[in-house]
């Protein structure tokens, strides 16, 4: 029988250490079951409540399922332009395609659609727990300030060097909700429930999220999102342990077909991860597939090996420091993995 190791244990103390009112979910995936812990500071608390969290940029893990199901489906192609879903964008300019939107590629600065000087506010507020980060969701954007953002940054057509990009993962998830004729919000929500069966994944917060707390314990709430955002498909998702566990055994398995196309390797990433669509391959082992998050006052992590069947989550309603969240998860990953082989 598995149990989480000491080196995994050590991590979880050391990112729960003075977060007084933390609510710190592990769970794993090994043999198809599912095993949930949740700690605070003082130890392991009481495993069977579900709590809610942020999930923050593992959404975009749920945009590009999207877009991959719609591509099976001939419903677009990854080679369309993203002009082509976007109404009154000029028409004599390059701009990117969904797979280098998908992949990171695109050339689209990693600060958008903030400016330089809100991107700093954001920055800093991260490493010092700005009150207006900790309440207020930063990342906003309507339809016009998308147009102007599209129209202003001038691309060449190429496939540029690896750059994490909100923005660009935003602009797939108005082209799915184009496609569909209902909207991102909508269409996601219903993929969600419908075709992943995630009865506790959803976009936006609800009364039954946990609030968040910065690094001084004081209560953040949550990060305000809404349908008329369009960042939405780059963070706004909110979901529990045990949903993303099913959904890392739907990956495993590739229950539906569109999902193998996501797990392929399409693009150069970091010296550490090549990229599939919206996913992080682990280059030394592509069936190794990952992705984290990150709002205000919450991290996340989910991290799973398609050919082993084991996955990892982390989730906290903190903003955890020194890449906790990930640290606990990988190394939680890695006990999997080798209590697989042994």
């Amino acid at each position: 029988m598995f149990e989480i190791s000491d080196e995994t244990l050590r991590l979880i103390k050391r990112a729960s250490k003075g977060k007084k009112n933390l609510k710190l979910t592990v769970g794993y995936l090994t043999d198809n079951n599912s095993v949930i812990k949740i700690y605070n500071e003082s130890g392991e608390l009481d495993s069977s409540i579900k709590y809610h969290y942020e999930i923050g940029s593992i959404t975009k893990t749920f945009t590009a399922s999207l877009l991959s199901k719609y591509v099976i489906e001939k419903k677009l192609s990854i080679h369309d332009s993203i002009q082509k879903y976007i109404e009154d964008v000029k028409g004599d300019d390059y701009y990117p395609t969904l797979l280098r939107l998908a992949t990171h590629s695109s050339g689209y600065s990693a600060i958008l659609p903030l400016n330089k000087r809100e991107y700093s506010n954001l920055i800093l507020g991260l490493i010092i727990g700005g009150d207006d980060l900790k309440k207020n969701n930063p990342l906003n954007m309507d339809f016009n300030k998308m147009k102007m953002l599209i129209e202003s940054n001038k691309l060449k057509e190429k496939a540029y060097s690896w750059k994490y990009s909100n923005f660009g993962i935003s602009l797939i998830g108005y082209g799915l909700g184009i496609v569909s004729g209902k909207g991102y919000w909508d269409t996601m929500n219903d993929f969600l429930h419908n075709e992943l069966g995630l009865s506790n994944t959803y976009l936006g917060t609800s009364n039954n999220n946990l609030h968040g707390y910065d690094r001084k314990n004081n209560d953040c709430g949550n990060w305000k999102w809404n349908k008329a955002n369009l960042i939405s498909p780059a963070g706004a998702i909110s979901s529990t342990a045990e949903d993303l566990l099913k959904y890392a055994k739907i990956n495993i398995y590739e229950d539906q077909p569109y999902l193998c196309l996501c797990h392929k390797k399409h693009g150069n990433g970091t010296k550490k991860y090549d990229m599939g669509l919206g996913w992080f391959l682990l280059k030394k082992n592509n069936n190794v597939i990952l992705h984290g998050g990150g709002t205000g006052c919450f991290s996340s992590f989910l991290g799973i090996d398609k050919e082993k069947k084991v996955a990892s989550v982390v989730l906290a309603n903190y903003q955890l420091g020194r890449n906790d969240d990930e640290n606990i998860g990988i190394s939680l990953l890695e006990s999997l993995q080798k209590s697989v082989t042994s």
